[in-house]
């Protein structure tokens, strides 16, 4: 298939779109390469599809309609998974501008497209942010999410009911998903494990919030693309059981589907701090500070439907997956 990437030189964009040219799928992969962290490790990720035949890089903005119009009338994608966003919970508080323009603006410009150019499936990245205040555990797609505790995550909930108006009016195949924490090779270093290792490498105190208490669902990378994978292929139908007058969040009379993508296994972040501690051989000097304006103390994920619909199963412990970026780190950065 012509599948359309964006954010394919982010961290998930990019070991999403190996796996797709692997398989055989031909990659449109739309990334602007904007400097909210280190261009080069971007660079480097795009290095390792750029060179596939299959693989085509287009340096587009989203929120530069007329060129994401240009891709799509060129191109005309089977399918399209939307991962490129601002992201950071704490960002969203300095520079609220920037979610308004890429995922806001930018998502709007990519449902237009994919309506324009009859695409079969869009699935977009959400968040586990979007669960904001919410409490009770483990979190249900099948819950109400209406009290985000972040622009980011505000931003996140928009694209689910945006995309939730372009199925019902225009019956197109959408499906969201919640991703919780994801790490690995190739992340993030705005991201905690990145920062940990890097700190701590380099005999600096870390920022433990919330003292270590908070938990979270630790996802590694490889489960993570299985799973979108797994979603892509499966295209979402009108729930024959939805009613408005008990609407449930997670379908609709639409073809309209949102997932959890975890781990389902939460961590206390104590717990995965120790871990890493182990894989590097040294003891972190930790500063314990309070939690942060915009985070929630926990996260955890009911991946039961994705089991359901998909046999969606993760696979990785922390201890595999720390362990398997600490030998990537090392390498990468000659630590």
């Amino acid at each position: 298939m012509i599948i359309l990437v964006t954010g394919s030189a982010g961290f998930i964009g990019s070991a999403l779109s190996l796996r797709l040219l692997q398989r055989g799928d031909r990659v449109l992969g739309v990334d602007c390469m904007n400097d909210y962290y280190d261009v080069g490790l971007k660079k480097a990720r795009l290095a390792r599809t750029s060179p596939h035949p299959n693989y085509t890089h287009l340096p587009v903005h989203l929120e530069d309609r007329r060129a994401i119009t240009e891709v799509f009338n060129h191109y005309r994608p089977q399918r399209v998974v939307n991962l490129a966003a601002q992201a950071g919970v704490r960002y969203s508080i300095e520079n609220p501008a920037a979610y308004l323009d890429s995922n806001l603006v930018g998502f709007g410009n990519i449902l237009e497209g994919c309506r324009q150019t009859g695409v079969e499936h869009l699935v977009y990245a959400s968040s586990s942010s979007v669960y904001g205040a919410n409490t009770k555990m483990p979190f249900s797609v099948h819950d109400n999410v209406d009290h985000p505790v972040s622009l980011y995550a505000a931003s996140k909930k928009a694209n689910e009911l945006m995309a939730h108006s372009y199925s019902h009016l225009f019956g197109m195949a959408t499906t969201g998903l919640r991703f919780f924490t994801v790490y690995g090779p190739w992340g993030r270093p705005d991201m905690a494990l990145f920062k940990f290792t890097r700190q701590i490498l380099s005999g600096e105190p870390i920022d433990v919030f919330n003292y270590g208490r908070h938990r979270r669902d630790f996802t590694y990378i490889d489960d993570i693309v299985e799973g979108v994978i797994r979603v892509l292929d499966r295209l979402p139908e009108p729930d024959p059981d939805w009613c408005g007058d008990t609407p449930d969040p997670a379908s609709s009379n639409a073809p309209y589907r949102l997932y959890n993508i975890g781990n389902n296994q939460p961590i206390e972040l104590g717990r995965y701090i120790e871990v890493l501690e182990q894989c590097l051989g040294i003891r972190a000097e930790k500063n314990m500070l309070p939690l942060q304006p915009g985070d929630v103390p926990d996260t955890y994920a009911d991946v039961s439907e994705l089991i359901n619909d998909t046999g969606y199963q993760p696979q990785t412990s922390v201890e595999e997956g720390v362990r398997r970026f600490v030998t990537w780190y090392r390498s990468y950065y000659g630590a």
